[in-house]
């Protein structure tokens, strides 16, 4: 080891392993010199010093690049994982103070929207107005970096007359103590986004490597600045997506919602489903209660115990127009019809509002109801027309070919030769079209024929009670129309002739009912009393008989009693128990109790005058049938009276 070490060589070599100091490689020269080394050894020493001296500038030139590189690496890794722009920027310039041995390193950017600059990074600082200062755009030397695009550098800030100075500036300057500075643009293309600066607080050359270095170090930043107002603008932008993305999402569900809603609604139509089926559908689909109305406010379909809307239907014709869903109080109303008329309401009461895609499908069921009720109501007038022209030949006997009649009724569902009976009803001619409408949703419900004929309506219907057919129309059709009806009931009849001369009868029983003030009543002829007989077709004297004094005649042929022939001298006697049992030759007493027999066979009220009436025509007309010497059923009153009390 000694030998080696005596080596000129490697004494040098020694020193630069152990990295040493500049001035310590001057030693071995000055040791030669002190031992008297002759002049050869000291100019080899000499010269080997000089090479050791370059080897060590060169490494460490290189360690001094080797970190430079490594500061840039780990600042490209920062901008790789940019999270905060903040830190990234603080590394950056953190790094520019660390690697060129600054006094003082910071960035100042440039502030677009208040036209000037401002500090936003200082590391080294202990000035708070340096480290707050705002400059004027092209002041300072920052201005003079940031106006040329190029790397400024001033070896005495304050004395250097190539830019602009400011006071604030020169004060923050001084206050920090900055003589030496150097500045490099900050750019994107050839847009300069501000300036980093190295400083020291004595005079010192900044070389060719540290604005390299620099400059690269300002590049990044610029990088950071443009990844940071890259991923602003994408995350707003996915920001504006997701916004987007969810109005378009929202925008297909109500879609799908209303056309989920139109087609439900479609198949009940084409289900051959009625109002009822539609209602419920939207009332599901809208979660609430709902009711449609007809234009004049009457109910038509309901679900759900929706309080009386029917007030709610002139504000809903008389709003804001067909078609467009209004609010009033706690309903939303709905008028939808065909051109300027209104056919139907919809009353919708749902909890709280009604989102847009709601209303959509609020109007849409008021477009599909009126269709339904407009398709209906031309079918019904094609099928009445076909049915009143049915009825209207039957009545006027335009009857040449009995078979095509009876195939023409058979296709709309009426056997004529089936038991029928013929109702007129009779109403307020205002409402005549209203009551026209319902005769023939009426008679196509029953099987049945409807007309208009003499300002009535006409309606042939199977069944055999006239009377009882003609009250049920009468009750129906008063409720449809809100006003009384008055009807009369002919029949029962089968096939073709029997038409006109029930209808003529039936007519003439509605006028007898107004005559005698039963207006909103409806009634046969057999039920009319002895009225009956003048207004029937074939005056049915039995039937009335037996209708008004049937019982008395029953109970004498069963018990063998002369009740009969005491009511029929009681009346003739004025009502007179007295002058009856003379002419009867009896005892008052007896004709009294048979009086009072009499009153329980046939009820309550039978001498009122007009029910008295009936029973001296019955009772005359019995005499006159029966009068055949003798040999009727009429009890002369001089036999025994087999009730043991001449009863």
């Amino acid at each position: 080891m000694d030998r080696a070490l005596s080596s000129p060589t490697a004494a040098f070599l020694d020193l630069l392993l152990r990295e040493a100091a500049a001035i310590e490689f001057e030693r071995p020269l000055l040791d030669a010199r002190a031992r008297g080394a002759a002049p050869a050894e000291l100019a080899e020493l000499d010269e080997v010093r000089g090479l050791a001296l370059r080897v060590r500038a060169l490494l460490e030139r290189r360690r001094r690049r080797e970190a430079e590189l490594s500061a840039l690496v780990d600042t490209v890794g920062d901008l790789a994982t940019l999270r905060d722009l903040d830190a990234v920027l603080e590394a950056i310039v953190r790094r520019a103070r660390e690697l060129l041995d600054a006094d003082v390193a910071y960035m100042t950017l440039n502030d677009e929207e208040r036209g000037d600059t401002y500090m936003r990074v200082t590391y080294g600082s202990v000035s708070a107005r340096f480290q707050q200062l705002r400059l004027p755009l092209g002041a300072g030397l920052g201005g003079l970096v940031a106006q040329t695009a190029a790397p400024y550098v001033t070896a005495g800030y304050a004395a250097d007359a190539r830019f602009q100075h400011t006071a604030e500036i020169d004060n923050g300057v001084t206050e920090e103590g900055l003589v030496a500075i150097l500045g490099v643009p900050m750019r994107l293309g050839s847009r300069v986004l501000g300036v980093l600066f190295a400083a020291n607080r004595s005079a010192r050359p900044f070389t060719r490597e540290e604005v390299t270095l620099l400059g690269s170090l300002a590049a990044h930043a610029s990088v950071a600045l443009d990844n940071t107002r890259l991923l602003g603008e994408t995350r707003a932008a996915l920001a504006e997506l997701g916004a987007v993305n969810t109005v378009v999402r929202r925008h297909s569900e109500s879609l799908e919602r209303a056309a989920e809603a139109h087609d439900r609604m479609t198949e009940v139509i084409l289900r051959g489903g009625d109002l009822d089926g539609l209602a419920a559908v939207v009332a599901e689909v809208l979660g609430g209660e709902l009711a449609i109305l007809d234009a004049d406010g009457h109910c038509l379909a309901a679900v759900g115990d929706i309080a009386e809307v029917g007030s709610l239907a002139a504000a809903a014709v008389a709003g804001r127009g067909l078609g467009r869903a209004t609010r009033n109080g706690e309903h939303w109303v709905l008028a939808a019809g065909a051109g300027n008329e209104a056919l139907c309401i919809l009353v919708l009461h749902a909890p709280g509002e009604l989102s847009e895609t709601d209303t959509r499908i609020l109007e849409r069921a008021g477009v599909v109801t009126a269709l339904l009720l407009l398709f209906r109501r031309s079918l019904a007038q094609a099928e009445g027309r076909v049915r009143g022209e049915l009825l209207e030949d039957l009545l006027s006997r335009r009857v040449d070919d009995p078979v095509t009649v009876r195939q023409r009724a058979r296709r709309l569902g009426v056997d004529l030769d089936a038991a029928h009976v013929l109702v007129v009803a009779a109403g307020p001619d205002r409402h005549r079209e209203r009551a026209a409408q319902w005769s023939s949703a009426y008679a196509a419900a029953c099987g049945g024929l409807a007309a208009q004929r003499d300002g009535c309506v006409v309606l042939l219907v199977g069944g055999d009670h006239p009377g009882e057919a003609a009250r049920r129309v009468v009750r129906e059709l008063g409720a449809y129309l809100g006003e009384p009806v008055t009807g009369g009931g002919a029949g029962p009849l089968a096939g073709i002739q029997p038409v006109p001369a029930a209808y003529a009868e039936a007519r003439r029983c509605a006028s007898a009912l107004r005559a005698l003030g039963r207006v909103g009543d409806g009634a046969s002829a057999a039920e009319l009393g002895f009225v009956g007989l003048l207004v029937g077709a074939e005056r049915d004297v039995g039937a009335f008989v037996a209708q008004a004094i049937g019982a008395l005649l029953d109970y004498d042929r069963r018990r063998g009693t002369a009740l009969v022939r005491t009511l029929e001298s009681y009346f003739e006697a004025g009502a007179n128990a007295a002058r009856a049992a003379e002419v009867l030759h009896i005892h008052v007493n007896t004709v009294t109790q048979r009086i009072a027999r009499i009153g329980h066979v046939l009820g309550d009220g039978w001498q009122q005058p007009e029910r008295g009436l009936e029973l001296r025509l019955a009772l005359r007309l019995h005499r006159l049938a029966t009068h055949d010497g003798g040999t009727g059923s009429v009890v002369d009153g001089h036999g025994p009276d087999r009730d043991g009390a001449g009863a």
